[in-house]
Protein backbone atom coordinates (compact mmCIF):
# COMPACT_ATOMS: atom_id res chain seq x y z
CA UNK A 1 0.00 0.00 0.00
CA UNK A 2 1.23 3.51 -0.90
CA UNK A 3 2.10 5.79 1.71
CA UNK A 4 -0.58 8.66 1.45
CA UNK A 5 1.79 10.99 2.99
CA UNK A 6 3.54 13.13 0.42
CA UNK A 7 6.91 13.11 2.48
CA UNK A 8 7.18 9.59 3.18
CA UNK A 9 9.95 9.06 0.75
CA UNK A 10 11.90 11.92 2.61
CA UNK A 11 11.22 10.34 6.16
CA UNK A 12 12.36 6.56 4.78
CA UNK A 13 15.75 8.42 3.71
CA UNK A 14 15.97 9.37 7.96
CA UNK A 15 14.72 5.17 8.67
CA UNK A 16 17.23 4.06 6.12
CA UNK A 17 19.91 6.36 8.32
CA UNK A 18 19.08 5.07 11.62
CA UNK A 19 19.48 1.31 9.97
CA UNK A 20 22.46 2.28 8.70
CA UNK A 21 23.61 3.87 12.14
CA UNK A 22 22.30 0.32 13.72
CA UNK A 23 24.51 -1.82 11.40
CA UNK A 24 27.91 0.01 12.14
CA UNK A 25 26.91 0.27 15.70
CA UNK A 26 26.43 -3.65 16.18
CA UNK A 27 29.22 -4.19 13.35
CA UNK A 28 31.54 -2.45 15.50
CA UNK A 29 30.47 -3.68 18.98
CA UNK A 30 30.60 -7.65 17.27
CA UNK A 31 34.71 -6.81 17.46
CA UNK A 32 34.68 -6.95 21.20
CA UNK A 33 34.57 -10.30 21.20
CA UNK A 34 37.70 -11.38 18.94
CA UNK A 35 39.40 -8.09 20.76
CA UNK A 36 38.83 -9.96 23.74
CA UNK A 37 40.04 -13.58 22.15
CA UNK A 38 43.26 -11.72 21.41
CA UNK A 39 44.18 -9.74 23.45
CA UNK A 40 43.69 -6.76 21.61
CA UNK A 41 43.29 -4.28 24.59
CA UNK A 42 44.76 -0.97 22.05
CA UNK A 43 41.84 -2.19 19.56
CA UNK A 44 39.35 -2.40 22.43
CA UNK A 45 39.85 1.37 23.22
CA UNK A 46 39.87 2.38 19.48
CA UNK A 47 36.83 0.59 18.77
CA UNK A 48 35.28 2.46 21.70
CA UNK A 49 36.09 5.74 20.81
CA UNK A 50 35.31 5.06 16.82
CA UNK A 51 31.35 4.02 18.27
CA UNK A 52 31.24 7.10 20.28
CA UNK A 53 32.14 9.25 17.28
CA UNK A 54 29.35 7.64 14.92
CA UNK A 55 26.27 8.83 16.28
CA UNK A 56 27.02 12.35 15.37
CA UNK A 57 28.41 11.24 11.99
CA UNK A 58 25.59 9.50 10.87
CA UNK A 59 23.82 12.34 11.94
CA UNK A 60 25.52 14.87 10.45
CA UNK A 61 24.77 13.09 6.90
CA UNK A 62 21.50 12.92 7.33
CA UNK A 63 21.20 16.39 8.49
CA UNK A 64 23.05 17.58 5.12
CA UNK A 65 20.38 15.03 3.04
CA UNK A 66 17.48 16.71 4.58
CA UNK A 67 18.44 20.15 3.60
CA UNK A 68 19.30 18.58 0.01
CA UNK A 69 15.87 16.74 0.14
CA UNK A 70 13.68 19.65 1.42
CA UNK A 71 15.51 23.02 0.50
CA UNK A 72 13.66 25.98 1.88
CA UNK A 73 10.95 23.25 3.69
CA UNK A 74 13.70 21.83 5.86
CA UNK A 75 12.13 24.38 8.43
CA UNK A 76 8.68 24.00 8.11
CA UNK A 77 7.33 23.01 11.18
CA UNK A 78 4.39 21.47 8.81
CA UNK A 79 6.91 19.39 6.84
CA UNK A 80 7.71 17.65 9.90
CA UNK A 81 4.58 17.04 11.63
CA UNK A 82 3.93 15.19 7.97
CA UNK A 83 7.44 13.75 8.53
CA UNK A 84 7.11 12.32 11.76
CA UNK A 85 3.66 10.57 10.79
CA UNK A 86 5.17 9.04 7.85
CA UNK A 87 8.15 7.95 9.93
CA UNK A 88 6.04 6.45 13.04
CA UNK A 89 4.33 4.07 10.65
CA UNK A 90 8.15 2.98 9.24
CA UNK A 91 9.09 2.32 12.84
CA UNK A 92 5.73 0.76 13.61
CA UNK A 93 6.37 -2.81 14.91
CA UNK A 94 10.16 -2.62 14.77
CA UNK A 95 12.37 -4.26 17.75
CA UNK A 96 14.46 -1.11 18.42
CA UNK A 97 11.81 1.36 17.64
CA UNK A 98 12.42 3.92 20.50
CA UNK A 99 16.29 4.27 19.71
CA UNK A 100 14.46 5.08 16.07
CA UNK A 101 12.35 7.74 17.79
CA UNK A 102 15.33 9.20 19.78
CA UNK A 103 17.47 9.47 16.28
CA UNK A 104 14.77 11.17 14.42
CA UNK A 105 15.02 13.60 17.51
CA UNK A 106 18.41 14.23 16.69
CA UNK A 107 17.72 15.19 13.58
CA UNK A 108 14.57 17.49 14.07
CA UNK A 109 16.73 18.93 16.87
CA UNK A 110 19.48 19.92 14.85
CA UNK A 111 17.57 21.29 11.86
CA UNK A 112 15.62 23.50 14.47
CA UNK A 113 17.98 24.43 16.93
CA UNK A 114 14.89 26.13 18.94
CA UNK A 115 14.47 26.33 22.75
CA UNK A 116 12.33 24.03 24.21
CA UNK A 117 10.33 20.59 22.37
CA UNK A 118 7.44 20.01 19.99
CA UNK A 119 5.44 17.49 20.18
CA UNK A 120 4.00 17.62 17.16
CA UNK A 121 7.15 17.31 15.21
CA UNK A 122 9.16 15.27 17.84
CA UNK A 123 8.56 11.79 19.84
CA UNK A 124 8.65 13.93 23.50
CA UNK A 125 7.28 10.85 24.38
CA UNK A 126 6.72 7.43 22.50
CA UNK A 127 4.20 7.16 20.11
CA UNK A 128 3.27 3.55 20.90
CA UNK A 129 1.93 2.36 23.84
CA UNK A 130 3.28 -1.19 23.01
CA UNK A 131 6.60 -2.01 23.88
CA UNK A 132 8.67 -3.11 21.13
CA UNK A 133 9.00 -6.30 18.99
CA UNK A 134 10.48 -9.47 20.69
CA UNK A 135 13.37 -11.78 19.54
CA UNK A 136 12.80 -14.93 18.17
CA UNK A 137 15.13 -16.64 19.71
CA UNK A 138 15.20 -16.54 23.73
CA UNK A 139 17.32 -13.85 25.12
CA UNK A 140 18.77 -15.45 27.91
CA UNK A 141 19.84 -19.51 28.73
CA UNK A 142 18.09 -20.87 31.45
CA UNK A 143 19.08 -23.65 33.65
CA UNK A 144 17.23 -25.64 36.05
CA UNK A 145 18.32 -26.75 39.63
CA UNK A 146 21.75 -29.17 39.66
CA UNK A 147 22.00 -31.60 41.98
CA UNK A 148 24.85 -29.34 43.35
CA UNK A 149 25.68 -25.19 43.21
CA UNK A 150 29.33 -26.95 41.55
CA UNK A 151 27.06 -28.92 39.14
CA UNK A 152 25.00 -25.56 37.96
CA UNK A 153 28.16 -23.97 37.76
CA UNK A 154 29.83 -26.38 35.65
CA UNK A 155 26.81 -26.17 33.08
CA UNK A 156 26.63 -22.34 32.70
CA UNK A 157 30.57 -21.67 32.36
CA UNK A 158 30.82 -24.42 30.26
CA UNK A 159 28.58 -23.43 27.45
CA UNK A 160 30.40 -19.98 27.31
CA UNK A 161 33.63 -21.30 27.39
CA UNK A 162 32.68 -23.41 24.49
CA UNK A 163 32.30 -20.49 23.13
CA UNK A 164 35.28 -18.17 23.12
CA UNK A 165 38.02 -18.68 20.79
CA UNK A 166 40.72 -18.67 23.04
CA UNK A 167 41.69 -20.95 26.00
CA UNK A 168 40.54 -20.72 29.87
CA UNK A 169 44.05 -21.33 31.50
CA UNK A 170 42.32 -23.94 33.89
CA UNK A 171 38.66 -23.81 33.50
CA UNK A 172 38.10 -26.78 36.07
CA UNK A 173 39.84 -24.51 38.93
CA UNK A 174 38.02 -21.30 37.76
CA UNK A 175 34.72 -23.96 38.05
CA UNK A 176 35.67 -24.97 42.11
CA UNK A 177 36.33 -21.54 42.92
CA UNK A 178 33.08 -19.95 41.38
CA UNK A 179 30.79 -22.57 43.19
CA UNK A 180 32.70 -21.99 46.35
CA UNK A 181 31.90 -18.66 45.91
CA UNK A 182 28.23 -18.78 44.80
CA UNK A 183 28.15 -21.08 47.72
CA UNK A 184 29.22 -18.77 50.34
CA UNK A 185 27.04 -16.18 49.07
CA UNK A 186 23.75 -17.74 49.29
CA UNK A 187 24.33 -19.12 52.91
CA UNK A 188 24.89 -15.20 53.39
CA UNK A 189 21.70 -14.29 51.49
CA UNK A 190 19.86 -16.93 52.88
CA UNK A 191 18.89 -18.81 50.17
CA UNK A 192 18.11 -22.31 50.34
CA UNK A 193 17.02 -23.50 47.15
CA UNK A 194 17.37 -22.44 43.66
CA UNK A 195 14.17 -22.48 41.31
CA UNK A 196 16.15 -21.47 37.75
CA UNK A 197 19.32 -19.49 37.05
CA UNK A 198 19.08 -17.17 33.98
CA UNK A 199 22.21 -15.70 31.75
CA UNK A 200 21.80 -13.45 29.28
CA UNK A 201 23.24 -14.94 25.65
CA UNK A 202 25.24 -11.81 24.81
CA UNK A 203 28.43 -11.34 26.73
CA UNK A 204 29.37 -8.30 28.16
CA UNK A 205 32.70 -6.76 26.90
CA UNK A 206 34.89 -3.69 28.01
CA UNK A 207 37.63 -2.60 28.39
CA UNK A 208 39.77 -5.59 29.76
CA UNK A 209 36.98 -7.26 30.84
CA UNK A 210 34.12 -9.63 29.63
CA UNK A 211 30.99 -10.14 31.90
CA UNK A 212 28.10 -12.73 31.88
CA UNK A 213 25.15 -11.45 33.18
CA UNK A 214 22.28 -13.63 35.26
CA UNK A 215 20.14 -13.98 37.98
CA UNK A 216 19.09 -17.16 40.29
CA UNK A 217 15.44 -17.21 41.35
CA UNK A 218 14.75 -18.84 44.72
CA UNK A 219 12.66 -21.30 45.51
CA UNK A 220 11.06 -18.37 47.96
CA UNK A 221 10.50 -16.09 45.03
CA UNK A 222 13.60 -14.17 45.65
CA UNK A 223 15.87 -12.75 42.53
CA UNK A 224 19.47 -12.19 43.07
CA UNK A 225 22.24 -11.19 40.35
CA UNK A 226 24.72 -13.83 39.26
CA UNK A 227 27.44 -12.21 37.25
CA UNK A 228 30.62 -13.80 35.93
CA UNK A 229 34.15 -11.30 35.64
CA UNK A 230 36.32 -13.12 32.93
CA UNK A 231 39.90 -11.19 32.71
CA UNK A 232 42.33 -13.06 29.90
CA UNK A 233 45.78 -12.67 31.24
CA UNK A 234 48.43 -14.04 28.67
CA UNK A 235 48.09 -17.63 30.85
CA UNK A 236 44.62 -17.54 29.52
CA UNK A 237 41.03 -16.92 30.18
CA UNK A 238 39.67 -16.92 33.85
CA UNK A 239 36.74 -16.46 35.76
CA UNK A 240 38.72 -12.88 37.92
CA UNK A 241 35.29 -12.76 40.26
CA UNK A 242 31.30 -13.92 40.88
CA UNK A 243 28.87 -11.12 41.95
CA UNK A 244 25.81 -11.75 43.45
CA UNK A 245 25.06 -8.74 45.29
CA UNK A 246 22.99 -5.95 44.08
CA UNK A 247 25.67 -3.09 44.94
CA UNK A 248 28.47 -5.05 43.03
CA UNK A 249 26.75 -5.60 40.33
CA UNK A 250 25.49 -1.75 39.69
CA UNK A 251 29.22 -0.46 40.87
CA UNK A 252 29.88 -2.72 37.55
CA UNK A 253 27.12 -1.11 35.86
CA UNK A 254 27.94 2.36 36.74
CA UNK A 255 27.46 5.37 35.19
CA UNK A 256 31.37 6.51 36.17
CA UNK A 257 31.86 3.88 33.87
CA UNK A 258 32.66 3.24 29.73
CA UNK A 259 29.86 1.50 27.89
CA UNK A 260 29.81 -2.38 27.70
CA UNK A 261 29.94 -3.91 23.71
CA UNK A 262 26.96 -6.26 24.19
CA UNK A 263 25.31 -7.32 20.61
CA UNK A 264 21.15 -6.47 21.08
CA UNK A 265 18.77 -6.29 18.51
CA UNK A 266 16.06 -5.49 20.65
CA UNK A 267 17.79 -3.33 23.54
CA UNK A 268 14.43 -2.88 25.69
CA UNK A 269 14.86 -7.01 26.81
CA UNK A 270 18.50 -6.45 27.68
CA UNK A 271 16.90 -3.46 29.81
CA UNK A 272 14.31 -4.75 31.39
CA UNK A 273 16.40 -8.09 32.21
CA UNK A 274 19.02 -5.98 33.69
CA UNK A 275 16.45 -4.26 36.07
CA UNK A 276 15.35 -7.33 37.26
CA UNK A 277 18.83 -7.55 39.26
CA UNK A 278 19.20 -3.29 39.66
CA UNK A 279 15.60 -2.41 40.07
CA UNK A 280 16.81 0.97 41.51
CA UNK A 281 18.77 1.92 38.18
CA UNK A 282 17.03 3.88 36.20
CA UNK A 283 16.26 2.60 32.99
CA UNK A 284 18.03 6.15 31.38
CA UNK A 285 21.64 4.98 33.00
CA UNK A 286 20.92 0.66 31.78
CA UNK A 287 20.32 2.38 27.86
CA UNK A 288 23.65 4.35 28.72
CA UNK A 289 25.57 1.46 30.46
CA UNK A 290 24.97 -0.56 26.97
CA UNK A 291 26.00 2.34 24.67
CA UNK A 292 23.19 3.98 23.29
CA UNK A 293 23.88 7.63 25.61
CA UNK A 294 21.42 9.01 22.93
CA UNK A 295 18.50 7.46 24.02
CA UNK A 296 19.28 7.26 27.36
CA UNK A 297 19.70 10.97 27.43
CA UNK A 298 16.08 10.73 26.31
CA UNK A 299 14.63 8.47 29.27
CA UNK A 300 16.54 10.81 31.67
CA UNK A 301 14.58 14.09 30.09
CA UNK A 302 11.42 12.06 29.76
CA UNK A 303 12.32 11.41 33.71
CA UNK A 304 12.51 14.88 34.03
CA UNK A 305 9.52 16.02 32.93
CA UNK A 306 7.86 13.51 34.57
CA UNK A 307 9.00 14.38 37.98
CA UNK A 308 8.06 18.07 37.30
CA UNK A 309 4.51 16.80 36.60
CA UNK A 310 4.03 14.86 39.50
CA UNK A 311 5.36 17.25 41.74
CA UNK A 312 5.96 20.57 43.52
CA UNK A 313 9.45 20.50 43.67
CA UNK A 314 12.28 23.50 42.48
CA UNK A 315 15.33 24.22 41.07
CA UNK A 316 17.80 25.28 43.88
CA UNK A 317 21.13 26.28 44.09
CA UNK A 318 23.14 23.27 44.95
CA UNK A 319 24.41 22.70 48.49
CA UNK A 320 28.25 22.47 48.92
CA UNK A 321 30.71 25.48 48.32
CA UNK A 322 29.98 27.12 45.26
CA UNK A 323 32.30 26.32 41.64
CA UNK A 324 34.28 29.09 39.90
CA UNK A 325 33.50 27.91 36.65
CA UNK A 326 30.15 25.70 36.62
CA UNK A 327 26.97 26.88 38.53
CA UNK A 328 25.47 23.69 39.69
CA UNK A 329 22.03 23.77 40.80
CA UNK A 330 19.49 20.80 42.04
CA UNK A 331 16.10 19.37 41.91
CA UNK A 332 16.25 18.37 45.47
CA UNK A 333 13.97 15.21 45.18
CA UNK A 334 15.36 14.27 41.94
CA UNK A 335 19.01 12.15 42.21
CA UNK A 336 20.63 14.93 39.51
CA UNK A 337 22.32 17.91 39.13
CA UNK A 338 22.55 20.13 36.39
CA UNK A 339 25.63 22.43 35.41
CA UNK A 340 26.09 25.67 33.24
CA UNK A 341 29.07 27.17 32.65
CA UNK A 342 29.41 30.74 33.80
CA UNK A 343 29.77 33.33 31.44
CA UNK A 344 32.87 34.60 33.63
CA UNK A 345 35.27 32.49 35.58
CA UNK A 346 36.53 33.77 39.32
CA UNK A 347 40.43 34.33 39.88
CA UNK A 348 42.75 32.32 39.53
CA UNK A 349 41.30 30.21 36.81
CA UNK A 350 42.38 31.22 33.26
CA UNK A 351 40.59 28.37 31.51
CA UNK A 352 37.87 29.09 28.92
CA UNK A 353 34.59 27.73 28.30
CA UNK A 354 35.47 26.50 24.84
CA UNK A 355 38.09 24.27 27.05
CA UNK A 356 35.43 23.26 29.63
CA UNK A 357 33.85 21.89 26.58
CA UNK A 358 36.68 20.39 25.67
CA UNK A 359 37.09 18.43 29.13
CA UNK A 360 33.60 16.93 28.86
CA UNK A 361 34.41 15.61 25.76
CA UNK A 362 37.64 13.98 26.96
CA UNK A 363 35.91 12.39 29.73
CA UNK A 364 32.68 11.17 26.91
CA UNK A 365 35.61 9.14 25.21
CA UNK A 366 38.16 8.40 28.09
CA UNK A 367 37.72 5.53 30.19
CA UNK A 368 36.49 6.32 33.46
CA UNK A 369 37.39 3.81 35.19
CA UNK A 370 34.66 4.11 37.47
CA UNK A 371 36.26 7.42 38.94
CA UNK A 372 34.77 9.99 36.60
CA UNK A 373 31.02 10.94 36.27
CA UNK A 374 29.40 10.62 32.50
CA UNK A 375 27.46 13.74 31.82
CA UNK A 376 25.07 14.25 29.71
CA UNK A 377 24.74 17.29 27.34
CA UNK A 378 21.36 19.02 26.31
CA UNK A 379 20.98 22.25 24.43
CA UNK A 380 17.69 24.65 24.04
CA UNK A 381 16.09 23.32 27.23
CA UNK A 382 13.05 25.18 28.42
CA UNK A 383 11.19 25.32 31.83
CA UNK A 384 8.13 27.33 33.74
CA UNK A 385 9.99 30.61 35.54
CA UNK A 386 7.81 29.01 38.62
CA UNK A 387 9.98 26.09 39.17
CA UNK A 388 13.36 28.01 40.08
CA UNK A 389 13.95 29.31 43.54
CA UNK A 390 14.31 33.29 43.38
CA UNK A 391 18.01 32.89 44.90
CA UNK A 392 18.68 30.36 41.81
CA UNK A 393 17.08 32.53 39.46
CA UNK A 394 19.03 35.69 40.47
CA UNK A 395 22.57 33.62 40.57
CA UNK A 396 21.57 32.62 36.90
CA UNK A 397 21.29 35.33 35.23
CA UNK A 398 24.52 37.47 36.63
CA UNK A 399 26.42 34.50 36.16
CA UNK A 400 25.19 32.64 33.16
CA UNK A 401 23.83 35.42 31.30
CA UNK A 402 25.09 34.01 27.98
CA UNK A 403 23.31 30.74 28.50
CA UNK A 404 20.04 31.52 30.51
CA UNK A 405 17.40 33.79 29.42
CA UNK A 406 13.78 35.35 30.95
CA UNK A 407 11.04 35.02 27.69
CA UNK A 408 7.80 35.34 29.26
CA UNK A 409 6.60 32.77 32.37
CA UNK A 410 9.95 30.42 30.67
CA UNK A 411 13.71 30.03 31.91
CA UNK A 412 15.40 28.95 28.61
CA UNK A 413 18.53 27.14 29.05
CA UNK A 414 21.24 27.34 25.75
CA UNK A 415 23.39 24.62 27.15
CA UNK A 416 24.02 22.66 30.37
CA UNK A 417 24.91 18.98 31.43
CA UNK A 418 23.61 17.23 33.87
CA UNK A 419 24.97 14.65 36.27
CA UNK A 420 24.35 11.90 38.80
CA UNK A 421 23.77 13.27 42.43
CA UNK A 422 26.09 13.27 45.15
CA UNK A 423 27.46 14.11 48.44
CA UNK A 424 30.41 16.36 48.00
CA UNK A 425 33.41 14.53 49.37
CA UNK A 426 34.43 17.67 51.65
CA UNK A 427 30.88 17.82 53.19
CA UNK A 428 30.44 14.09 53.75
CA UNK A 429 33.80 13.90 55.87
CA UNK A 430 31.82 16.54 58.07
CA UNK A 431 28.39 14.15 57.86
CA UNK A 432 29.57 10.57 58.95
CA UNK A 433 31.61 9.14 61.64
CA UNK A 434 35.11 8.12 62.04
CA UNK A 435 35.15 4.59 60.11
CA UNK A 436 33.18 5.78 57.51
CA UNK A 437 35.36 8.88 57.07
CA UNK A 438 38.32 6.80 56.99
CA UNK A 439 36.84 4.55 54.45
CA UNK A 440 35.91 7.69 52.05
CA UNK A 441 39.56 9.19 52.67
CA UNK A 442 41.10 5.66 51.86
CA UNK A 443 39.08 5.63 48.57
CA UNK A 444 39.53 8.77 47.81
CA UNK A 445 43.47 8.16 47.21
CA UNK A 446 42.47 4.96 45.42
CA UNK A 447 40.24 7.16 42.72
CA UNK A 448 43.51 9.65 42.38
CA UNK A 449 45.19 6.45 41.38
CA UNK A 450 42.77 4.55 39.39
CA UNK A 451 41.97 7.82 37.19
CA UNK A 452 46.12 7.83 37.28
CA UNK A 453 46.39 4.28 35.79
CA UNK A 454 44.05 5.58 33.05
CA UNK A 455 46.28 8.87 32.06
CA UNK A 456 43.53 10.82 34.01
CA UNK A 457 44.90 13.95 35.99
CA UNK A 458 42.36 15.52 38.19
CA UNK A 459 44.62 18.56 37.92
CA UNK A 460 42.31 20.25 41.20
CA UNK A 461 42.71 17.67 43.76
CA UNK A 462 40.58 19.76 46.34
CA UNK A 463 37.99 17.24 48.77
CA UNK A 464 35.09 19.59 46.57
CA UNK A 465 35.50 18.51 43.48
CA UNK A 466 34.77 14.76 44.68
CA UNK A 467 31.32 12.99 45.35
CA UNK A 468 31.06 9.88 47.72
CA UNK A 469 27.97 8.03 45.47
CA UNK A 470 25.36 6.29 46.86
CA UNK A 471 27.28 3.01 47.10
CA UNK A 472 30.49 4.91 48.95
CA UNK A 473 32.67 4.94 46.19
CA UNK A 474 34.32 8.49 45.48
CA UNK A 475 34.38 9.68 42.22
CA UNK A 476 35.55 12.58 40.16
CA UNK A 477 33.13 15.94 39.11
CA UNK A 478 35.26 18.92 38.27
CA UNK A 479 37.14 18.38 35.28
CA UNK A 480 37.79 21.83 34.27
CA UNK A 481 41.51 21.36 35.26
CA UNK A 482 41.37 17.80 34.09
CA UNK A 483 44.40 16.45 31.96
CA UNK A 484 46.16 13.85 30.14
CA UNK A 485 48.44 12.54 33.25
CA UNK A 486 51.33 12.13 30.26
CA UNK A 487 50.87 15.51 29.79
CA UNK A 488 52.29 17.06 33.12
CA UNK A 489 55.98 17.43 34.69
CA UNK A 490 55.90 15.91 38.20
CA UNK A 491 58.99 17.78 40.15
CA UNK A 492 60.73 17.87 43.07
CA UNK A 493 60.60 21.15 44.96
CA UNK A 494 64.37 22.12 44.64
CA UNK A 495 65.91 23.33 47.92
CA UNK A 496 66.11 26.77 48.80
CA UNK A 497 69.15 28.77 48.94
CA UNK A 498 68.25 30.67 52.27
CA UNK A 499 65.57 31.85 55.04
CA UNK A 500 64.37 34.33 52.77
CA UNK A 501 63.39 31.72 49.84
CA UNK A 502 61.81 30.16 51.86
CA UNK A 503 59.72 32.64 53.44
CA UNK A 504 58.84 34.52 50.41
CA UNK A 505 55.83 34.47 48.93
CA UNK A 506 56.94 33.79 45.59
CA UNK A 507 58.65 30.77 44.32
CA UNK A 508 62.81 30.79 44.25
CA UNK A 509 62.32 28.62 41.21
CA UNK A 510 60.91 27.85 37.89
CA UNK A 511 57.86 26.88 37.63
CA UNK A 512 56.05 25.75 34.36
CA UNK A 513 52.90 25.58 33.44
CA UNK A 514 52.42 21.73 33.11
CA UNK A 515 54.99 21.26 36.40
CA UNK A 516 53.38 19.50 39.50
CA UNK A 517 54.89 19.56 42.94
CA UNK A 518 52.98 15.96 44.47
CA UNK A 519 54.44 16.98 47.92
CA UNK A 520 52.28 19.83 47.80
CA UNK A 521 49.18 17.78 47.38
CA UNK A 522 48.97 17.17 51.29
CA UNK A 523 49.03 21.36 52.14
CA UNK A 524 45.36 21.58 49.69
CA UNK A 525 43.33 18.49 50.68
CA UNK A 526 42.41 20.18 54.39
CA UNK A 527 42.36 16.77 55.97
CA UNK A 528 41.66 16.58 59.52
CA UNK A 529 44.03 14.58 61.77
CA UNK A 530 41.71 11.96 62.50
CA UNK A 531 41.74 10.77 58.77
CA UNK A 532 45.15 12.38 57.58
CA UNK A 533 47.02 9.95 59.07
CA UNK A 534 44.77 7.15 57.26
CA UNK A 535 45.61 8.78 54.27
CA UNK A 536 49.48 8.56 54.74
CA UNK A 537 49.15 5.49 55.52
CA UNK A 538 47.17 4.17 52.31
CA UNK A 539 48.73 6.84 50.10
CA UNK A 540 51.38 8.68 50.96
CA UNK A 541 53.18 7.43 47.75
CA UNK A 542 51.02 9.77 46.38
CA UNK A 543 53.20 12.46 47.61
CA UNK A 544 56.21 11.46 45.79
CA UNK A 545 57.03 12.21 42.25
CA UNK A 546 58.50 8.51 41.75
CA UNK A 547 54.71 7.09 41.76
CA UNK A 548 53.79 9.65 38.94
CA UNK A 549 56.52 9.22 36.81
CA UNK A 550 56.43 4.89 36.83
CA UNK A 551 53.11 5.55 35.73
CA UNK A 552 53.83 7.86 33.04
CA UNK A 553 56.85 5.65 31.88
CA UNK A 554 53.78 2.41 31.66
CA UNK A 555 51.74 4.52 29.68
CA UNK A 556 53.55 5.46 27.20
CA UNK A 557 55.14 2.26 26.95
CA UNK A 558 51.54 1.63 25.73
CA UNK A 559 50.68 -0.20 28.41
CA UNK A 560 46.45 -0.75 29.39
CA UNK A 561 46.70 -0.94 33.31
CA UNK A 562 43.92 -2.74 34.78
CA UNK A 563 41.60 -0.85 36.75
CA UNK A 564 38.85 -3.42 38.39
CA UNK A 565 35.10 -2.53 38.68
CA UNK A 566 35.06 -4.84 42.00
CA UNK A 567 36.82 -5.07 45.22
CA UNK A 568 40.36 -7.12 44.96
CA UNK A 569 39.05 -9.01 47.98
CA UNK A 570 36.01 -10.15 45.33
CA UNK A 571 38.86 -11.31 43.19
CA UNK A 572 39.41 -15.73 43.03
CA UNK A 573 42.78 -15.54 42.27
CA UNK A 574 45.45 -12.58 40.99
CA UNK A 575 48.82 -14.60 41.02
CA UNK A 576 48.27 -14.86 37.22
CA UNK A 577 48.00 -10.98 36.49
CA UNK A 578 51.71 -10.99 35.96
CA UNK A 579 52.13 -13.74 33.29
Amino acid sequence: MTDPNPLADTAAAIWRGFNAYQDEFRAITRRARSRFERRDWRGIQSDAVERLDLYKKVVDAIVAEMHALLGGGAKEEIVWVQMKAAYSRLIAGCGDFELAETFFNSITRRIFATVGVKAEREFVESDFDLPPARSPRPLYRSYPPQPTIAALTRAILSDYAAEFQAPFHDLELDMRLASAEIERRLRELGVSGIAQVDVLRPVFFRNKGAYLVGRIRSDDGRTAPLVFALRHPAAGIVVDAVLLDEDSVSIVFSYTRSYFHVEVDNPLEVIEFLKTIMPLKRVAELYISIGYNKHGKTELYRDLLRHLRESDDRFEIAPGDKGMVMMVFVLPQFDVVFKIIKDRFAYPKTTTRQEVMDKYALVFKHDRAGRLVDAQEFEHLQFDRARFSEALLAELLAECAGSVTVEGECIAIQHLYTERKMTPLNLYLRQVDDAAARAAVIDYGQAVKDLAATNIFPGDMLLKNFGVTRHGRVVFYDYDELGLLTDYHFREIPASNDDDEETSAEPWFYVGERDIFPEEFIRFFGLQPNVKEVFLQAHGDLLGVNFWTNLQDRLRAGEVIDVFPYRQTQRLHTGLDTL
